[in-house]
C-alpha cells in the first residue's frame, strides 16, 4: 500500500473535499496523513488523523468586508497566501521528512506543499477546491500575472532553496478538479486537469438540529454565506431573513457571527448547521456562491441564487448562471425585494431544477471520491514501479 500526505490550508472549504479523498484512500487500505492546522484538521478529518500540525502566520489582517476586485486579489496574495506558505513551511517539510510520502496531494492555497515536494523530488498533485484558477483569472492583467510570479519565486527561493520550476498552483504531475464541464464550461484547462466531481465524505455536524421544525408541506431555503463572511454578511442576511415574511416557504439561515435579531417565525436561524443531511430536505440554496456550498447543492439537484462577495465566488456564480441553474444578485444590492423576486423565481421556475439536475448527474458519473482517489493510486504505483 501506497502511503498519501495531504498539505491543506485553514479553511473549512479546502479540508472538506480532500477528507472525502482521503477517507477513500483509507477505506482501500492505504496510509494517510496531513500537514495543516492542527485543531481544524482533527475535527474535519476526525480525531484519529495523523496531522503534522503546521504554524500559521504570526499576525494576519483581518480582511475589510467592503474589499473586492484588484485590490482583494493583492490582499489574497500578499498578505494571506505568501505568509501562510511561509509559515506552514517547517511543518510541511517535517511531515516530509517524518512520513515520507509516495504522493503529495497540495492544496492549491497550500503553495508549501508544492514547492516542497518539488524541492524534494516526489510526485504531486493539486487540489484545485474551487474552478477559478482553472479559468485563468490573471488572463487579462499580465501586470498582476508577473507580480504573482515574483512573489511565487521569493517564496520558492526562501522555503525550497530556489529549486524547482513548477508553478505550485497547477503540478505538472496532476491537478484534481472538482468540478465538471456541465459546471465548468468549455474554457480551456490547462494539462492533466482531472474533472472529478464533488468529493463528499462524512463529516462531523451539529447533534442538536431540530429537524421537526421543516414542513413537508412547504418548501424550504437554505441561506448560507460561509465561515469567512461573516463580518460583510449582516446586512444581506437581515434583507434575506425579511424576504421570507412574505414567502410562502421556510428558511434555514447559518449565522456564525451572530448578526441576527428578531426574524419572522417561518425563519430559522442557527449558528451551524449540518449542511449535506439539510441539504436532502430542502428545495433550493440562497448563498455567497462559493464553490463547495454551490457544488453540494448542485449535487442533490438544487436550484440557487447566488450573490457573490469576492475570490472566486463571481466565476463560480456565473457558472450557475450559464448552466441555468440558478440567479445570480449583485450582493452590495441585494434588498428584500431583489431578494423574494429570486427565490420566487427559482422555487417555482421548473427549468432551474432541471438544469441544477443534470449537473447533479454530471457529478456522479465523474466519480467524485472514488476516481479522486484511483488516480493517486496510479501515481503512486507508478513513484514505486523500479526504474528501467
Amino acid at each position: 500500500m501506497a502511503r498519501f500526505l495531504f498539505v491543506v490550508p485553514p479553511l473549512v472549504g479546502h479540508v472538506n473535499p480532500a477528507a472525502g479523498v482521503a477517507a477513500e484512500l483509507t477505506a482501500r487500505g492505504h496510509e494517510v496523513a496531513w500537514a495543516g492546522h492542527d485543531e481544524l484538521l482533527r475535527r474535519l478529518a476526525g480525531p484519529g488523523a495523523l496531522v503534522f500540525p503546521c504554524a500559521l502566520p504570526p499576525e494576519v489582517p483581518e480582511r475589510p468586508p467592503d474589499l473586492k476586485g484588484p485590490a482583494a486579489l493583492r490582499f489574497l496574495w500578499q498578505d494571506f497566501l505568501v505568509p501562510l506558505a511561509d509559515a506552514m513551511a517547517p511543518g510541511v517539510a517535517t511531515a516530509l521528512d517524518a512520513f515520507s510520502p509516495h504522493v503529495v496531494v497540495a492544496d492549491q492555497q497550500a503553495l508549501a506543499g508544492g514547492l516542497l515536494a518539488e524541492a524534494h523530488g516526489l510526485p504531486w498533485v493539486t487540489s484545485a477546491t474551487t474552478s477559478a484558477e482553472l479559468v485563468d483569472p490573471l488572463a487579462g492583467m499580465p501586470k498582476v500575472a508577473d507580480w504573482v510570479g515574483e512573489l511565487l519565486t521569493g517564496l520558492r527561493a526562501r522555503i525550497a532553496g530556489g529549486r524547482g520550476t513548477a508553478d505550485p498552483r497547477f503540478s505538472p504531475h496532476g491537478v484534481l478538479a472538482f468540478t465538471t464541464r456541465e459546471l465548468l464550461g468549455p474554457a480551456a484547462l490547462p494539462p492533466r486537469v482531472r474533472l472529478v466531481g464533488p468529493a463528499l465524505g462524512a463529516r462531523p455536524s451539529p447533534g442538536d438540529f431540530p429537524w421537526e421544525w421543516l414542513d413537508p408541506a412547504r418548501p424550504a431555503v437554505l441561506v448560507s454565506l460561509g465561515t469567512a463572511n461573516t463580518g460583510a454578511g449582516a446586512g444581506f442576511l437581515a434583507a434575506t431573513a425579511e424576504a421570507f415574511a412574505g414567502l410562502p416557504a421556510r428558511a434555514v439561515i447559518a449565522d456564525p457571527g451572530g448578526v441576527l435579531g428578531v426574524v419572522p417565525p417561518n425563519v430559522l436561524v442557527r449558528p451551524s448547521v449540518p449542511q449535506l443531511p439539510l441539504l436532502a430536505r430542502v428545495d433550493a440554496v440562497l448563498c455567497h456562491a462559493g464553490h463547495n456550498t454551490v457544488c453540494e447543492a448542485l449535487w442533490h439537484g438544487l436550484p440557487l441564487v447566488v450573490a457573490p462577495i469576492r475570490d472566486d465566488q463571481p466565476i463560480v456564480a456565473a457558472q450557475v448562471v450559464a448552466a441555468g441553474a440558478g440567479i445570480r444578485l449583485r450582493f452590495g444590492r441585494a434588498n428584500r425585494e431583489r431578494i423574494t423576486t429570486a427565490l420566487e423565481e427559482v422555487l417555482t421556475e421548473p427549468s432551474y431544477r432541471r438544469a441544477a439536475e443534470a449537473v447533479a448527474a454530471s457529478f456522479r458519473a465523474a466519480g467524485g471520491s472514488a476516481a479522486a482517489a484511483g488516480h493517486l493510486e496510479q501515481l503512486a504505483l507508478e513513484s514505486l514501479l523500479p526504474e528501467t
